[in-house]
């Protein structure tokens, strides 16, 4: 049955581009010729002790990339497409890969165990291959040590890949025992070890029964422990990823054995290898991860009834925690702050005292101010960066009141490292101190201001100089700028930024045209932070903010002149004009939001349609985005108007629409045909056809991202509104969409990330009701909707009665049936008398602390009255 694919293979791996795709072609043809054959050829291949060692892993992963995809749609047709493949195919391949898993060579081997974790996601939740886990265990108790090594790797990917309700408790016991075995110290064989601690590493969510019993934890727990002793460092590192799962799924377990490992952590922080430290700080960052989340869910006051109470284990190791965490940060590499991706000890203790500060507030302060004093003036830069980097790290958790002296006595020192240490890695710190200082202890959130008219003028000096400095260090500089802006938005009819505000969006321009804007981030941040400069603006700045507008028009029109690009060069254009769409948007909005600038900016708005149009038609992806959501913010200040644009915008509407694999760009769009909507209302109806009918097309698709369903429902009330019984055309369409999905919505029980998307898909649902309502109000035609009441009342029932509604629902929910009251007037008040809860609903938001819903419901109360006594 099988058929010669080893020279196919090979082929497919040569350096000669023709070959190679000649050879991609055969095994695409021969797979959708003959599927079980060429399914059954590959395992033979993987399991062929004759064959050369890449055709042998190749083979395996043609044959994993069968069973598996990335994209949801494409992985569940992969896996019905195994479900029905033949039986006795299916037997030779299992057979073939479990054979694998005892070859001398270990690239076969560990491809084989990925393979046989990937059918067994699929098989073990349909009851299917009952006998795999036994023949496994049985394998791991033979010599040779290799193939208990690759026995326990396909544990591990096994338990990666099925959830626990699958396999059963009798069978976890057996897998936890072997894998526990192959880790302790006895065992020999230094792979088999790394092999059995990374197993445990995927197979402790399915320990919850063995943690809850002490016996079986303890043990568990002494041979993790042990494991960080290893000599291997590859065991080390293993066992602390270990140690650092346990720590977030069996928090409340951990109690017995946190002096232990306080002890274990300490001595790899201090004594090993990198790798191996950075997991013994990320346990302690794990840590403050869950008492950080319990102390927010609890509001810190645990009475007897909480079930998760918190140990404080953070607090009580602070005497000897924080002293290690400060160590740390003395051992800097010299490049960090150019490399992006970097991560070393210093950043890792840096970011653990970040959440140790969020853990408990106030107390960690007097404990870091001594190590600041000591080392901030120092002549190593070490010391100095550190000292800084500490200080940094502090600023959010504890309370304005303790670090705002702290801050009043740094400032004025920090200013002036900013611009005169020698070291470039110390000024990056301080520029990025800075800005949490802003971000965190400036602005309406604080009584006393630590920004006076005497040292603003500094700041701003100081800030804009370091924009000139290296791109990292003029990186921080602009967000801290960014931070400095944000805190007085709130700050009245006149900020003390205005009359630094030319200079400042002069210099932020300057800063994008750098040669070198293209490291660290840099042009990105200029543009993020001049966004926020305008946004924060107030009026006395507007006339100069309009004078932006002729400008960044401009450098969005030269992105546009056309000379051929490379593919390198089209991304980073493709960029640029990204980052200038949402400058623009931003303009928009800020003169859009009060009359007299209005008109003035109006005069620019045709050229501006006309760039963006331009944009789309050099057509890349991350632009669509910017540039939809800039035009979304045109149509609301433009409103009627903006009919104007639409015969030649609408086709980018369309695809844009169409757009499903770059789902967010999908999701951008829909939201624009609602801003287009409330901008056009009538107007909007020559496209209406187009529109409903691509949408109701995308709800119907299982090939677009689920996110995106919700904002579609939202967009059809909005459609509803703006055309009003125009509508009557999608309504039997709509109503049967919003239909299935309101069933759908209302018995789904899951995770917190499951409700949270119920919660937005019930919103979307109810914003189309609403709307739709609204639109037909004193409409002759208005007992169109009579018949969908009933359904409708339903579901508010059924999402009352779930009682996992969050407030924007209950908002959102308690308007619908106002407004079903107030467009259908008697029809609607005998079946809102004889619904099931909706008294009971109405009262509920009737005495709710949330303003927006107590007023949504007085409204829902009168419209109901209104309705019953006619």
């Amino acid at each position: 049955m099988a058929m010669e694919v080893t020279q196919v293979l090979l082929n497919a791996q040569s350096i000669d581009g023709a070959v190679r795709k000649n050879a991609e072609d055969s095994l695409k043809q021969f797979q959708e010729q003959n599927l079980p054959v060429f399914l059954v050829s590959l395992s033979g291949e993987l399991a062929n002790e004759e064959k050369p060692v890449e055709t042998r892993k190749l083979a395996g992963l043609v044959l994993k990339n069968a069973l598996d995809a990335k994209e949801q749609h494409r992985k569940f047709e992969l896996v019905q497409r195994w479900l029905s493949l033949d039986g006795n195919a299916k037997s030779q391949i299992k057979a073939c890969l479990l054979t694998t898993l005892t070859s001398p060579v270990s690239d076969a081997r560990s491809t084989a165990s990925q393979v046989i974790a990937k059918v067994a996601g699929i098989e073990l939740p349909h009851k299917q291959w009952p006998e795999l886990i036994g023949s496994l265990l049985s394998n791991v108790h033979q010599l040779p040590a290799q193939a208990k090594q690759a026995t326990l790797e396909t544990l591990g990917y096994l338990c990666e890949e099925v959830s626990p309700d699958v396999i059963d408790q009798d069978q976890v016991n057996k897998i936890l025992t072997a894998v526990v075995q192959g880790m302790s110290s006895s065992e020999g064989n230094t792979d088999v070890r790394l092999a059995a601690t990374r197993a445990l590493y995927n197979a402790l969510g399915f320990a919850q029964a063995n943690f809850s019993n002490d016996m079986e934890r303890d043990y568990i727990m002494r041979v993790v422990c042990e494991a960080t002793l290893s000599p291997e460092v590859r065991i080390r590192q293993a066992a602390f990823e270990c140690l650092v799962s346990i720590s977030s799924t069996y928090y409340e377990k951990l109690a017995p054995y946190i002096q232990d490992i306080f002890n274990i952590t300490a001595k790899a922080v201090r004594e090993d290898e990198e790798p191996v430290a950075l997991q013994a700080i990320e346990f302690w960052s794990s840590i403050c991860d869950e008492e950080i989340d319990i102390l927010e869910e609890y509001g810190g006051d645990f009475t007897g009834d909480s079930d998760i109470p918190c140990f404080y284990f953070i607090k009580q190791a602070l005497p000897a925690l924080v002293p290690m965490l400060l160590e740390t940060l003395l051992k800097q590499e010299e490049d960090q702050d150019q490399d992006e991706g970097a991560w070393n000890i210093a950043m890792a203790g840096g970011t653990c005292l970040g959440l140790v500060a969020r853990t408990v507030g106030d107390d960690i302060v007097p404990l870091v101010v001594p190590f600041i004093e000591e080392n901030i003036s120092k002549p190593d830069w070490r010391q100095r960066e550190a000292a800084t980097y500490a200080f940094g790290s502090i600023l959010e958790g504890p309370s304005p009141e303790k670090l705002i002296p702290l801050v009043n006595v740094a400032l004025t020192f920090m200013l002036s490292a900013l611009t005169k240490d020698p070291n470039s890695h110390v000024k990056d710190t301080t520029a990025w101190t800075l800005g949490r200082i802003f971000e965190f202890l400036h602005g309406s959130v604080v009584d006393s201001p630590i920004i006076s008219q005497a040292n603003c003028q500094q700041i701003i000096t100081v800030l804009l100089q370091s924009m000139k400095d290296t791109p990292n260090v003029a990186e921080k500089a602009c967000g801290a700028l960014y931070f400095l802006a944000q805190g007085y938005e709130e700050m009245g009819p006149s900020s003390p930024l205005t009359p630094f505000f030319q200079e400042i969006v002069q210099s932020l321009l300057t800063v994008s045209h750098r040669e070198d804007a293209g490291e660290s981030r840099l042009r990105t941040a200029a543009y993020e932070t001049l966004n926020e400069v305008v946004r924060c603006s107030t009026d006395e700045t507007a006339p100069l903010v309009l004078q932006l507008v002729p400008v960044i028009m401009m450098e969005l029109h030269n992105t546009l002149e056309g000379q051929k690009l490379s593919s390198d060069e089209r991304e980073k254009q493709s960029e640029l004009q990204g980052l200038l769409c949402g400058c623009l948007q931003v303009i928009i909005q800020k003169l859009g939001a009060s009359e007299p600038t209005k008109y003035v900016f109006m005069q620019y708005a045709d050229q501006i349609m006309g760039l963006f149009l331009r944009v789309f038609a050099c057509r890349s992806a991350t632009v669509h985005e910017e540039a939809m959501l800039a035009i979304g913010a045109l149509a609301y200040a433009t409103g009627a108007d903006f009919a104007k644009y639409m015969p030649e915008f609408y086709r980018y509407l369309e695809m844009g629409l169409q757009n499903f694999e770059e789902y967010q760009v999908c999701a951008v769009t829909v939201g624009v045909v609602g801003d287009i909507s409330r901008a056009l209302e009538e107007k909007i109806v020559p496209y209406c056809d187009g529109i409903m009918t691509q949408l109701l097309k995308n709800l119907s698709s299982n090939q677009l991202h689920r996110s995106v369903k919700p904002p579609i429902f939202s967009c059809f009330g909005d459609i509803a509104l703006a055309v009003g019984e125009y509508f009557e055309k999608y309504l039997m369409w709509a109503m049967s969409a919003l239909q299935s999905a309101a069933e759908l919505s209302t018995h789904i029980a899951g995770d917190d990330e499951l409700v949270e998307y119920t919660n937005s898909l019930r919103n979307g649902i109810l914003e189309a009701y609403s709307g739709i309502f609204q639109g037909f109000k004193n409409s002759p035609k208005t007992q169109l909707l009579i018949p969908y009441a009933p359904h409708i009342l339903q579901f508010l029932d059924g999402i009352y009665m779930e009682k996992d509604m969050d407030d924007v629902v209950m908002k959102t929910a308690i308007g619908v049936l106002g407004d079903l009251a107030d467009t259908l007037g008697s029809h609607a008040g005998s079946m809102i008398q004889q619904s099931v809860s909706s008294k009971d609903f109405l009262n509920e938001c009737l005495s709710s602390e949330d303003l927006m819903i107590k007023e949504s419901a007085e409204w829902a109360k009168l419209a109901i009255s209104r309705a019953i006594s006619v």
